[in-house]
């Protein structure tokens, strides 16, 4: 159906300027009649020249950088005296990307017409339900710009952690691709030539020198099938993740890994506990605040234990009893400061100085992967680059060496 741009006053008598979608002019200023708007213009959908070129599929939609500074604005122009309607009109103004600014349009509409805050959000599935319930809770105790704040920080915490994890991942990745590329370059360009010309000569070759060709001339007849079988492994791979058995394989694995192991794991530690300190500080009861937080983890490992952890709060038990039957995901400094915590009345306190604890961790483990990498990086691609040379070189030598003792 079109979308048509329309001005009209409500029963306050404010004025509004957006768009509605309906059949045609008609069915437009009805449903405008219906919601109670006095209507001073409907425009109709531009056309030909004149209509707004729109390629949706090329336009992102809001990431977690952009909910950030949202919440961050949001949260100081409350805090300095702007009511709330007034502050996502000038924010959806300010805001570049199209799609978050037609977001912030039906989010500013719902709240004008009376619907919460928490509601409003509710619809968007881009803020996820952490998000939502702790708006709901500011908008219950009065606090929502403070809430908002602690949302701006854990968003830009959280930000800042993905970064150091993709920084850590990306490096050896690059590494790697371009090795392959290299290899392949030289094993399909100019293996091939040397083996020609080994061959003219009609001597022996070295084993090393006939595994190379081999492996040349296996390259060049089946690299369709390598790159077909290696798109087939990688659907395979997606599919089996997004089984549930197959997310928990997948998971146990990534947090078993030497190096990245420890790496995934000491990031899945700090956002378990900087997630749940932000719940419990602003008001969320401990079983909610747990179940929330399970939906949070990014490892399915880390979700089962939280759900047996909330089950096991619902009948009682404290938090800390949970975690220490795992060990290996939850080691006992961080159970020991969750019993504390929960003996002193200030769990939430707690939590977030485990959360700095383990984010300096990251830090470390980040710092020092990048360092042991790069050099293992460079002996890997020059032993690749190494052998290749020895074996079309060696048979070279062999045969100058004869010529030479003739």
């Amino acid at each position: 159906m079109p979308i048509y741009h329309y001005r009209a006053r409500d029963r306050q008598g404010r004025t509004i300027a957006a768009t509605i979608e309906a059949a045609d002019l008609r069915a437009a200023a009805r449903v405008l009649r219906d919601k109670g708007y006095y209507v001073t213009e409907i425009k109709e959908p531009g056309k030909g020249l004149q209509a707004e070129i729109s390629l949706g599929f090329l336009e992102r939609g809001p990431g977690l950088k952009d909910i950030a500074i949202f919440s961050r604005q949001l949260a100081t122009m409350m805090a300095a005296g702007l009511p709330i309607v007034q502050a996502l009109a000038i924010l959806e103004k300010q805001t570049e990307n199209k799609k978050f600014k037609a977001m912030l349009k039906e989010i500013r509409t719902d709240v004008e017409g009376g619907t919460a805050f928490s509601d409003a959000l509710a619809k968007f599935p881009v803020f996820g339900r952490l998000y939502v319930n702790l708006v709901r809770a500011g908008e219950a105790s009065g606090t929502l710009d403070t809430i908002l704040d602690r949302l701006a920080t854990f968003l830009e915490k959280d930000l800042e952690l993905r970064g150091k994890i993709k920084s850590a991942m990306t490096y050896p990745t690059i590494v790697f691709v371009f090795a392959i590329l290299v290899t392949y370059f030289l094993l399909t360009g100019i293996v091939p030539q040397f083996a020609q010309i080994l061959t003219d000569l009609g001597s022996e070759l070295p084993l090393l020198t006939r595994f190379l060709i081999a492996v040349s001339n296996f390259l060049r007849s089946s690299t369709l099938w390598l790159v077909v079988g290696a798109g087939v492994l990688f659907f395979a791979y997606r599919a089996f993740y997004r089984t549930e058995r197959g997310r928990r394989v997948v998971d146990r694995v990534k947090l078993r890994v030497p190096v990245f192991g420890t790496l995934n794991k000491k990031s899945a530690l700090a956002r378990f506990a900087r997630t749940l300190g932000l719940l419990l500080s602003s008001g969320v009861n401990i079983v909610e605040a747990a179940d929330i937080t399970k939906g949070t983890a990014g490892n399915a490992v880390v979700e089962d234990i939280l759900e047996e952890t909330k089950n096991t709060i619902q009948v009682g038990e404290p938090l800390h009893s949970t975690l220490l039957r795992y060990p290996e995901i939850f080691p006992p400094m961080v159970a020991s400061m969750v019993a504390i915590g929960e003996e002193t009345g200030a769990l939430d306190a707690m939590l977030q100085k485990v959360a700095d604890f383990y984010e300096r961790e990251v830090d470390e483990t980040v710092e020092s992967l990048t360092a042991a990498i790069e050099p293992i990086m460079i002996i890997f691609l020059g032993g690749i680059v190494g052998m290749i040379v020895a074996g079309m070189f060696l048979p070279l030598f062999q045969i100058i060496n004869t010529l030479s003792a003739q």
